[in-house]
């Protein structure tokens, strides 16, 4: 999947995590309503499998030059049960799927010479698949950091040009998704709650969502939306923290509901095809809502799932993207597994089942003299909330927060940080941005999503690390 267009040809695919629903199809029982079997959906991820192996480069490699990346497969496999770390061509170690990807990702080139947003967006939900910190790529490779300088200081909320929409829906669903090794949500509150604003905002009104920003404009929140765009964003929505029953996922689930059609396909604008059902069924999965259930089980007895399995070549595995095609697509074959095997638009990494392979592959510390960067979020209370990232070249293998603040002043986006007191020195920080503390109300700081504590300038930062600044009590 490439998230640079629509899902087809030209196609940004989804990538959510909400991983809370992802057992949903293999509970020990089967709802009510279900029609594909907990064997059907066994054999299902099984094949699946297989055929995404089949899809491995002779180099470990699953990234192609160019349109749909088979590097989705990360998202896939990590769904069904399998670590990138053992995913290997003819046994060979060496090149394993893990390695290889982080080596590419991690490489001064990548992504080449005209970046976009949902690059970095991409990169993120397949590392964490895969079981590589999105943060510590490598030395100078902080994929978090690298998004978050798409935060648009003009319309906080988005990420990359607001006109592409895709971009802020799937920034959502990195962020709040790709957690840290802990499991904590490396990004602060605030931060997520921006883009879900952003998001709720460009719901049109039969409920659904399109590509491209319809917030504020009469005319396209009346157009009708695409059933892809639909399962991502109500996915990043829940990814975020928006409870299932909130008007705005009803809505959505109401949208979808209305489009199922008899064989169990959602009738998107493409057609039937495996990669709208597979994106429906992730933002249902993200969640927690049964896409077996009977709301969406159709007037002949078929679901969504029904149509998924149906559309898998037996013994083969790969998954077909029309209900007439003879052969099988790569892509959809990612978007049909995923969807199957019960998860969002990403999965928390399996552990590795090859000896000596870590759960976690992951870059400690700063390499002293080679720049790195960081995100940095700065909450005032106000409202005002600012997002950057910061490089700086350390000359150790940690930093100092009054490193990072010094640094920030050439930040991107920039106007991050405009002033701080002290502005040397190693004392506690009592302003920034001309907002002081006041009374129980001071600057702290938060590293990765931990426990706030008073900021202070020599407070240690380490390679990765997310950077939240919040005046508060």
């Amino acid at each position: 999947m490439s998230l640079r267009t629509p899902s087809r040809t030209t196609s940004v695919p989804a990538v959510t995590v909400a991983l809370a629903a992802g057992a949903l199809l293999l509970s020990a029982t089967v709802p009510a309503h279900a029609t594909a079997t907990l064997a059907q959906i066994a054999t299902s991820r099984s094949t699946g499998v297989s055929y995404l192996k089949s899809l491995q480069g002779a180099d470990g490699s699953y990234v192609t030059g160019g349109g749909l990346s088979n590097e989705w497969a990360f998202s896939a496999l990590a769904a069904a049960g399998t670590a990138a770390a053992g995913v290997t061509p003819g046994g060979d170690a060496g090149r394993n799927a893990r390695l290889v990807y982080r080596n590419q990702l991690a490489a001064p080139g990548w992504p080449g010479s005209s970046p976009v947003v949902t690059d970095y967006e991409r990169g993120i939900l397949n590392t964490y698949a895969a079981g590589i910190d999105p943060a510590r790529v490598g030395p100078g490779r902080n994929l978090v950091a690298d998004l978050v300088a798409s935060w648009q200081s003009a319309e906080p909320g988005y990420y990359g040009p607001s006109a592409n929409f895709n971009g802020t829906v799937f920034g959502l669903l990195a962020l709040a998704g790709a957690r840290t090794q802990a499991g904590t949500r490396r990004a602060p509150q605030p931060l997520i709650d921006a883009s879900v604003t952003a998001v709720r905002a460009n719901q049109h009104n039969d409920g659904g969502w399109n590509y491209s920003k319809a917030a504020g404009n009469p005319t396209a929140l009346a157009q009708g939306s695409d059933i892809d765009m639909t399962g991502a964003a109500m996915a990043s929505l829940c990814a975020g923290g928006v409870p299932s029953t909130d008007p705005a996922i009803v809505s959505a689930k109401n949208f979808l509901k209305g489009k199922l059609v008899s064989s169990g396909a959602f009738n998107s604008m493409w057609g039937a095809n495996t990669d709208s059902n597979g994106w429906a069924v992730s933002g249902l999965n993200a969640c927690g809502i049964n896409p077996q259930g009977g709301e969406f089980t159709s007037g002949t007895g078929k679901t969504p799932v029904d149509f998924l399995v149906a559309q898998q070549f037996k013994p083969g595995g790969g998954f077909k993207y029309l209900p007439t095609d003879t052969v099988p697509s790569p892509y959809a074959s990612v978007d049909g597994l995923r969807a199957v095997a019960g998860a969002g638009f990403t999965a928390t990494p399996p552990a590795p089942t090859t000896a000596g392979e870590p759960t976690w592959a992951a870059t400690g510390a700063f390499a002293p003299g080679t720049a790195a960067r960081l995100a940095l979020v700065v909450d005032d209370g106000t409202g005002a909330l600012r997002a950057c990232a910061v490089t700086l070249t350390p000359t150790g293998t940690t930093t100092t927060l009054g490193d990072v603040l010094d640094a920030a002043a050439a930040a991107t986006p920039n106007g991050c940080v405009t002033s701080v007191t002290p502005s040397t020195g190693g004392g506690a920080v009592t302003m920034i941005n001309g907002t002081a503390d006041s009374g129980s109300s001071t600057w702290k700081v938060s590293l990765d999503g931990s426990a706030a504590t008073g900021a202070t300038r020599t407070a240690p930062v380490r390679l990765g690390d997310t950077v939240s600044l919040r005046l508060g009590s």
